[in-house]
């Protein structure tokens, strides 16, 4: 009999591991993905802000998964699904499958605000690091030449509208990059002109983290330079000024947007339904209702534990992918699926150098304790011995002489 054909869509945390997972069992694997390389996201922020060159955070598909014989990958873009025929979806063509794992990911959530979209940054891609790393740069350039006060105000004001874990770890990389490093390059410039503002729109930072460690972190950004401001709402950007609700208007050329997350498009293709953030409704078997063959991992997938949906993190899309092929190998061999449990690890994020707040069960930790926990987590989770060899380089040379590496403009929009 021929292998039934285990179709993923997506290689990030979740398609990844759904794919090794996969490796050597009694099925064919067909990984898709619209990039040809995996990319460490928790790690983005600090090719945003000059810590890593961005090929240090990712690493080709084909590579990872050059000796798994059973599989075959695909550089291609899904646009649907054909559910009837059981069929993928591209542009260029379309795939069959017997059983097909959805771990499409998540896209930046600008809750409507337009001008946020157009003039500010996201923070989901190689190309978005990029991006944010190149304008920072030119920003301090053009300011040294600015003549008129308020424009040099603006272009040296790096405004993060969001303050959960990857706002207030893109603020902290940032006051560090601006305050420890740009004023060495810029003498030029007035050290005390260079703001680095952290915009959350509800009362505390990193909701979902203890009270205590939420104060910890809010006190240690303020510490590095960063100015916090809670209870502030967005309502409008252009590119040269932010407008807040109320009607205040603050200067700033730069506005890294991590405010929220939304699945990605392909979701509401499916015509399948939705919960909010348009993400994918399935069975607590994280199987699609109605299509019994068909899985969603990760962030466009919709659950609820306790009352509350599942956080878009990594550990979660990780596991739902154990649960995802565990339950196809169980179908494979004549079984009834089994129910998905996340298991919590715990949370972590990093303020900075020496800097962190960390929960793991029920132990609390704070500053050198928890940012060394942060670093062993995520070296071992790095994807690849040399990207983990670069990282660590790269993170002793910044700890011993307060400096970075990669301050390059390749390219300037």
């Amino acid at each position: 009999m021929t292998e039934p054909t285990v179709a993923i869509v997506g290689a990030g945390f979740g398609g990844l591991k759904a794919a090794r997972l996969l490796a050597g069992a009694p099925v064919r694997v067909l990984l898709l993905d619209r990039n040809n390389y995996h990319l460490f996201q928790p790690l983005l922020y600090q090719a945003a802000a000059a810590y890593l060159e961005p090929e240090q955070v990712a690493k080709p598909v084909r590579a990872i998964l050059r000796r798994q014989k059973n599989l075959t990958f695909r550089v291609a873009e899904a646009r649907g699904v054909d559910f009837a025929r059981k069929r993928l979806i591209t542009a260029e063509e379309s795939f069959p499958y017997d059983y097909l794992i959805l771990a499409i990911g998540g896209q930046t959530n600008f809750y409507g605000l337009a001008g946020v979209q157009r003039y500010g940054f996201s923070l989901k891609s190689l190309p978005d690091a990029i991006r944010i790393r190149n304008h920072i740069l030119a920003c301090c350039e053009k300011a040294v030449l600015e003549k008129d006060l308020l424009a040099r105000q603006a272009l040296l004001t790096f405004a993060v509208g969001g303050g959960g874990s990857a706002g207030v770890e893109m603020a902290g990389a940032l006051a560090e990059l601006v305050q420890g490093v740009l004023v060495k390059d810029y003498p030029e410039l007035d050290r005390d002109q260079l703001r680095v503002l952290l915009l959350e729109g509800q009362g505390e930072i990193l909701p979902g983290f203890p009270a205590e460690l939420c104060r910890v972190a809010r006190e240690t950004l303020g510490r590095k330079g960063v100015a916090v401001r809670l209870n502030t709402q967005v309502a409008d950007y252009n590119g040269r000024e932010l407008r807040l609700k109320g009607g205040e208007k603050l200067p700033a050329a730069t506005l890294i947007w991590t405010g929220g997350i939304a699945a990605a498009p392909l979701a509401r293709a499916l015509k399948v339904p939705l919960g909010r953030q348009d993400r994918i409704l399935t069975e607590p078997t994280l199987q699609l209702p109605g299509h019994p063959e068909v899985y969603s991992i990760g962030d466009a997938t919709y659950l609820e534990a306790g009352g509350q949906p599942l956080a878009m993190v990594a550990p979660a899309a990780v596991q739902m992918a154990e649960k995802a092929v565990a339950n196809i190998l169980a179908a494979v061999a004549g079984r009834a699926p089994s129910s998905f449990v996340y298991r919590s690890p715990g949370l972590l994020a990093t303020i900075g150098r020496n800097a962190a707040v960390a929960q793991i069960g029920g132990l609390k930790l704070r500053g050198f304790l928890a940012w060394a926990v942060w670093v062993v987590v995520h070296l071992i989770r790095l994807v690849g011995f040399r990207n983990r060899l670069m990282v660590l380089i790269n993170w002793i040379y910044d700890y011993l002489f307060y400096d970075r590496a990669v301050r390059l403009i390749t390219h300037e929009d």
